[in-house]
């Protein structure tokens, strides 16, 4: 696994939109101040043509433009790191036109995003073996002031910290959606919910006050994305495993779109693709749908079905996906997870 160097101080940020860009509010908004708040902070910008670009279908331009971006501004000396402007839908059409093999022939450099960017962070570990975060998008960091999420992920960039730690409370869909609106696209996050993990080993829940710790190679990302990944030429998710499979793989996975059945089919399919073969634990971020229950089925039987039978530790309700604040995540680092009650910890290396 390749590991980018850190951004240093006075360095330079990238920013492409291989999926939305920043065109219309509250991102618009919202990336600007983010602009402004690096640029306060000492760093320089290298914004690419697609940031505020509306040009496209899911995403900021076509899928041809938003390609050659991508591909030039990771390649290119005068940034330093890259952060995706935004998640959105078609992100998968982008990659038909990228050449993964010149991305691994290059110098390593971080990407950061989440949701439809797990075309990238995904295939950065398991095609070119370098290191990604899966983290938030460049316009969340025009909150005034950060929450710590935020800068928790970009202590990750520059190196100023090696571990995550989750967070008290968390906000529900209803509230995101109708906090930042373009009214108020600057707001803090509106945290009214208590985070209560729920922790398994097999389909066994786990007393609190038990600790669990264990340990492997973090992979995974946005479920929506993965599975659209799954059978096509993009897919050597197999390999990667195999790759590393002595000190076994760590998923962590969270959904956007999918109900629990879709869930479910999910897991069931990236478990017959063999891509749990060598799973050490699961970490299971809060879906969209949280609380939803369709025929019976909720979001915890969903994942339990495939991941309970592996008897390894599957912790679920992480802080991590949609519903904020999230950890940012190293994809492809080696992670040591603990956990007791609803405390968890994360150690990277």
């Amino acid at each position: 696994m390749r590991y980018p160097e850190y951004l240093s101080a006075g360095g330079t940020i990238g920013f492409v939109a291989p999926s939305f860009g920043c065109a219309m509010e509250p991102y618009r908004t919202c990336f600007e101040n983010a602009c402004r708040t690096f640029e306060k902070l000492g760093y320089r910008l290298d914004l690419g043509l697609n940031c505020r670009a509306d040009e496209g279908i899911g995403i900021s331009n076509t899928p041809e433009k938003c390609a050659a971006e991508l591909m030039e501004y990771y390649r290119k000396e005068e940034n330093d790191v890259l952060i995706s402007c935004g998640g959105g839908e078609l992100m998968c059409e982008v990659l038909s036109h990228m050449d993964f093999e010149a991305l691994k022939a290059a110098k390593p450099k971080w990407y950061m995003g989440f949701s439809d960017n797990t075309n990238m962070t995904f295939l950065l570990a398991t095609l070119c073996d370098t290191a990604s975060i899966y983290g938030p998008c460049a316009s969340s960091f025009g909150m005034e002031p950060w929450h710590e999420s935020l800068q928790d992920a970009f202590d990750l960039l520059t190196g100023k910290k090696d571990a995550v730690y989750g967070y008290d409370r968390w906000e529900p869909a209803e509230a995101k959606e109708s906090l930042r609106a373009e009214e108020t696209p600057l707001a803090l996050y509106r945290l009214t919910e208590k985070k209560i993990l729920k922790s398994y080993v097999g389909h066994s829940a786990v007393p609190a006050e038990k600790k669990l710790q264990f340990e492997g190679r973090l992979i995974g990302g946005c479920m929506d994305c993965l599975v659209n990944l799954l059978g096509t030429r993009f897919d050597r998710t197999a390999e990667f495993t195999e790759r590393y499979k002595k000190e076994g793989l760590i998923w962590f996975l969270e959904a956007c779109d999918l109900n629990v059945f879709s869930i479910r089919r999910a897991m069931w399919q990236m478990e017959e693709a063999g891509w749990f073969r060598y799973v050490k634990g699961f970490l299971i971020g809060r879906p969209l749908c949280f609380g939803q229950e369709l025929m019976g089925l909720d979001a915890y039987q969903a994942v339990l079905k495939v991941a309970g039978e592996k008897n390894v530790p599957v912790i679920m309700d992480v802080d991590l996906g949609h519903l904020s604040p999230m950890m940012p995540l190293i994809t492809g680092s080696h992670g040591k997870v603990s956990v007791c009650g609803n405390d968890i910890s994360i150690q990277f290396s």
